[in-house]
């Protein structure tokens, strides 16, 4: 893949994204979340008891994809009005779904954690039409995020990331191929890769890596491999999770910590520099990644903290109004 395709435009979804008030507490501070204002939609909603969500996906109408850890199902649910339905259904408690993406021809790109399966899924009829198995043992596809020639995967306990090739019209390719991570990366004895976005330029990607320095951002040539480490000043993603680029800002939800910490980054994704913090201390329990419409982020609260899920345990999406600040 050269590097003029990769940039021909942003990253799918983001323009999407107008509207709503800013959101900012100083430097260093943190912004309390706020119940998103405008059209009286839900600022939240449940999902089945034992759901147990993880990734998160919004496309070009405003309806919310949530994926299953417990039985790989997907659910679709309403915005406006938060009611929702099975529309993938699950291949069972050894194919999850962790991250997802959706495009704009309602396809679904589905991680299959610890299956080490990549598959894309039709949300009009539910089928699977396609299956790809990646990695080695101990491999957990764990979060994608699609360009303009490629969704592309991170592996947390491999240094390597799996590129689908696109075509033209967004359409999947037969082959998956693993890019080996170097440079400054470096594989921690646990989690390490998570989530993964573009640079604000296109140019590159950018993962969560959990171990290298207490936890931050590594800049990925997709040609090459090669990692940089992105300089957050003081500020560290030990817990980072999703990542949702909105412009120039980055939020990265740290879920354990139940907060989402927002950055400003320079267009090449080298540099960063913390804005805020939201939290919702009554309404955050161990929130995974987080998907944007208008004026809200919402996210699915993965209940981590809970040793012994079962079938009762029950789960949500909430929302929270997403900052705004220059370039985003």
């Amino acid at each position: 893949m050269t590097q003029r395709s990769f940039t021909r435009r942003r990253l799918i979804g983001t323009a999407a994204a107008v509207g709503g008030a800013a959101l900012l507490a100083p430097l260093g501070g943190t912004a309390a979340a706020s119940q998103p204002t405008g059209r009286r939609w839900p600022t939240g909603f449940p999902l089945p008891d034992g759901f147990r969500p993880e990734g998160i996906t919004i496309g070009s109408e405003p309806y919310a994809y949530v994926g299953s850890i417990a039985h790989g199902s997907v659910l679709r649910a309403s915005l406006a009005t938060g009611h929702g339905r099975i529309v993938v259904p699950g291949l069972g408690p050894d194919h999850p779904v962790i991250g997802l993406k959706t495009d704009s021809r309602g396809r679904l790109f589905l991680c299959g954690g610890v299956s080490r399966e990549i598959r894309v899924a039709d949300v009009r009829t539910g089928r699977i039409t396609k299956t790809f198995t990646v990695g080695t043992a101990g491999t957990m596809v764990n979060d994608v995020i699609l360009t303009p020639g490629a969704a592309w995967f991170t592996d947390s306990f491999h240094p390597q990331l799996y590129r689908l090739a696109l075509g033209r019209d967004g359409e999947p390719g037969d082959e998956v191929t693993t890019l080996p991570l170097s440079g400054d990366w470096a594989q921690g004895p646990a989690l390490t890769a998570n989530g993964i976005t573009a640079t604000p330029d296109g140019r590159a990607l950018l993962v969560v890596n959990s171990f290298v320095n207490g936890g931050g951002l590594m800049r990925v040539d997709p040609d090459t491999g090669v990692a940089r480490t992105v300089d957050l000043g003081p500020a560290r993603l030990p817990n980072g999770d999703g990542l949702l680029l909105l412009g120039r800002t980055l939020h990265a939800v740290q879920n354990r910590q139940n907060a989402i910490d927002v950055l400003e980054l320079d267009d090449a994704g080298t540099r960063g520099t913390a804005i805020t913090r939201i939290t919702a201390p009554d309404r955050f329990r161990v929130p995974t990644t987080a998907a944007v419409w208008q004026d809200r982020i919402y996210l699915p609260n993965a209940r981590f903290d809970v040793a012994q899920p079962t079938p009762e345990t029950d789960y949500d999406v909430v929302s929270v109004d997403r900052v705004r600040a220059a370039g985003s």
